[in-house]
């Protein structure tokens, strides 16, 4: 079997996508780990296949480079819709089906909005903040974030035993910029080290700040520095709940291919 794709990148988190509208593929977990490793395969921080969708423009089905699935994926979210506009399927605004529900998105002057779902499971810890904003993040305040050994430290608390009922986690490290701004490095569950960015973990990022800083309710919008970019967090806060969550940055188109997979 021979398979085409496109590969896309947001904010230097990179996915295959593959077009299954017609349901002509079928991939095992082997499979999706070749078409994700480095050197061997096409290399990426993940696999995105759109399908079609009874209720939505289209559906959304994440991999990670393990082949682990049943989560959302931010800036995966993001590169699907531009992949969506490359297909001819929507125009600048859209609804999708992902694994944790109904998303709504907007291209807006090149750059994609996306609505993500509300945080749920948030709990405080001593050493940070835990929460689920589509996939299980961890949030951990730092001073020095440039020299922190994110993939020791990160590997550590992605399999500590609070985490277990979630399957691990996801691993934040955040640096408080300003009032505004945060810089963040992340450990991905899946992927099972650093990425240049990951979107859902910005969002518990910025989530965690706001509910740590006890900011004024209201809405809100904090700018996030990545090793891969910039990103745009939006969101409201009424006490201690969060809701209208939505996530901001550029989604591109790198390159188109084939693959064969035996």
């Amino acid at each position: 079997m021979t398979v085409s794709f496109d590969k896309y990148q947001g904010t230097g988190n990179d996915f295959v996508m593959i077009d299954n509208r017609n349901d002509e593929y079928f991939f095992s977990k082997d499979d999706i780990i070749k078409l994700c490793r480095p050197h061997f395969g096409i290399g990426s921080d993940g696999l995105i296949i759109l399908e079609k969708s009874q209720n939505t423009n289209f559906s959304m089905r994440f991999f990670n480079p393990d082949g682990s699935d049943g989560m959302m994926c931010g800036n995966g979210g993001r590169c699907v819709v531009a992949f969506a506009k490359k297909l001819g399927i929507i125009e600048d605004t859209c609804t999708f089906e992902a694994p944790d529900g109904i998303h709504y998105a907007k291209i807006i002057n090149g750059d994609i909005s996306l609505q993500m779902s509300n945080p749920h499971f948030i709990t405080f810890h001593d050493d940070g903040i835990y929460m689920n904003t589509g996939t299980s993040h961890f949030v951990c305040f730092v001073e020095d974030l440039e020299n922190i050994d994110v993939e020791l430290e990160g590997r550590k608390l992605r399999h500590d035993k609070r985490f277990d009922k979630y399957f691990g986690c996801n691993v934040n490290f955040v640096k408080k910029d300003n009032r505004n701004s945060i810089l963040v490095r992340t450990y991905e569950r899946g992927v099972e080290r650093e990425t240049l960015a990951c979107g859902t973990g910005v969002c518990a990022s910025c989530i965690a700040v706001a509910l740590q800083q006890k900011i004024s309710d209201g809405k809100h919008s904090i700018s996030v520095h990545t090793r891969g970019g910039n990103l745009k967090v939006e969101f409201c806060k009424n006490d201690e709940t969060i809701t209208d969550v939505w996530l901001q940055g550029k989604g591109e188109y790198v390159f188109s291919g084939t693959i064969p997979l035996d």
